[in-house]
């Protein structure tokens, strides 16, 4: 379980992040908040590239950018998203999901009942599901490492 005052710096995080943000040709801002085991939390933004294959989504920028510093286990994102120049209503129509590259990407390294996703409209109005609930059935490292 997460506690209310990391889940607050998680969400927190996750809306500074998309304020830096490179968008330059959807204008949709995407910001993550990444919960190491340790405590630690790393922030992510989507970066865009004319080559739109070479773009990279938050929740990966996080993902990555924690594995390149040696965390390897993480216990919760926090992801907050929206079109430049537009305010968020507070309702789940707001909520900037993970794609299913990045659902994958996340269960690499996690426990996908365990993993909690924050999918944030305000910073005070969010919803919580864990992994497993986005991507159930899930194939991972256990599969593969056996």
């Amino acid at each position: 379980m997460v506690e209310k005052e990391i889940e607050k710096k998680l969400i927190e995080k996750a809306f500074e992040m998309k304020e830096k943000a490179y968008c330059p040709y959807s204008k949709y801002h995407v910001g993550a908040g990444l919960l190491t085991k340790s405590g630690k939390i790393v922030g992510g933004m989507n970066i865009e590239n004319s080559s739109y294959g070479a773009c990279v989504c938050a929740e990966r920028c996080a993902v990555f950018k924690a594995v390149s510093e040696g965390d390897k286990e993480f216990t919760a994102i926090a992801i907050c998203g929206g079109l430049e120049g537009t305010e968020p209503k507070g309702s789940e129509t707001d909520y900037a999901f993970p794609c299913g590259i990045c659902r994958q990407v996340l269960r690499e390294f996690t426990k996908p009942k365990d993993f909690k996703v924050y999918v944030c409209s305000t910073k005070e109005k969010y919803s919580v599901f864990t992994l497993e609930e986005l991507l159930p059935h899930s194939f991972g490292p256990e599969h593969v490492l056996a």
